[in-house]
């Protein structure tokens, strides 16, 4: 047997203990289907758009586009959490020097991911927040789908989000500073 080899062998409990983080795979399948989902949704909220934009006003159109942009994100955030993810926590996926190896996966880890997983969520809570405001001109009508209650507690919540990430950064810029 080589020494690199007995070097790298793992007694049984740690090796059962390390072998434990492939347990995660199908949750990273499972998030590869969920995208998947999204993908169809994308094409039919994309189709309806295009079939009925003669139909729809401006506004209608925009919280259309709003959807879209929202799927997008989330697909984004799918993503980052299914590469980052399996890449922290699972196994390397050996990108070095692929052309389309994600700029971001170079310099990953787990505090990384959290404050980046953090924007993306920002970032389709604006999304959201947007459509609220938007919606909100018809408040009080017939046609009104939002609550000034609604729109509040959505404010509330998006800030609640804000002030999460950056307090995430804050705590991952000392930890980094430590080290």
């Amino acid at each position: 047997m080589s020494d690199a080899s007995e070097r790298t062998r793992l007694r049984p409990l740690p090796a059962l203990i390390f072998s434990s983080r492939w347990l995660q795979l199908p949750l990273y399948v499972g998030l590869i289907v969920a995208q998947c989902v999204y993908v169809v949704l994308f094409l039919k909220e994309l189709k309806h758009l295009v079939l009925h934009a003669w139909e729809f006003s401006e506004q209608q159109i925009m919280l259309l586009v709003l959807g879209l942009i929202d799927v997008v994100m989330i697909s984004n955030l799918l993503v980052m959490v299914i590469v980052g993810g399996y890449e922290t926590f699972v196994s390397r996926l050996r990108l070095e020097g692929h052309p389309d190896q994600p700029e971001w996966l170079s310099h990953v880890n787990a505090g990384v991911l959290k404050v980046k997983l953090a924007m993306a969520i920002i970032g389709i809570s604006s999304i959201h927040l947007l459509r609220t405001f938007i919606e909100a001109g018809a408040m009080g009508t017939a046609t009104g789908r939002v609550t000034e209650t609604g729109v509040m507690w959505q404010t509330i919540i998006h800030m609640c989000f804000i002030a999460s990430a950056i307090g995430i950064a804050f705590v991952d810029r000392m930890t980094q500073s430590k080290h």
